[in-house]
């Protein structure tokens, strides 16, 4: 598969702390979000079903860490990098610690 340029996931580039990687996945805090987020290393938004499994596991091991294990819920919406597949492990103040509302 080709990878376009100018995909910030296919980048890959290290800015937030790295929780996990391995030849299927990478787990890192997102950028924008501040919260754990697992992305396929293949570059597009439809990874097979063991792909699926093993990144929700991985991304599960870290948020259960992190927020506990009844503290987060998995957001696979793909809001502004649509075509490459990555899901977010949400806590329920993530929004207002990120951007400092209460």
């Amino acid at each position: 598969m080709v990878t376009p340029p100018g995909c910030d996931l296919c980048e890959a580039a290290r800015i937030t702390p790295w929780h996990h990687e391995d030849e299927v996945c990478w787990v890192a805090d997102c950028e924008i979000c501040d919260v754990p987020m697992v992305v396929w290393k293949v570059h597009s938004a439809d990874p097979s079903a063991e792909a699926l499994e093993h990144m929700v596991v991985e991304l599960s091991r870290v948020a259960d860490e992190r927020f506990g294990a009844d503290g987060w819920s998995l957001d696979r919406v793909m809001r502004q990098i649509p075509d490459h597949f990555h899901a977010h492990a949400r806590d329920p103040n993530w929004w207002f610690r990120r951007f400092g509302r209460r």
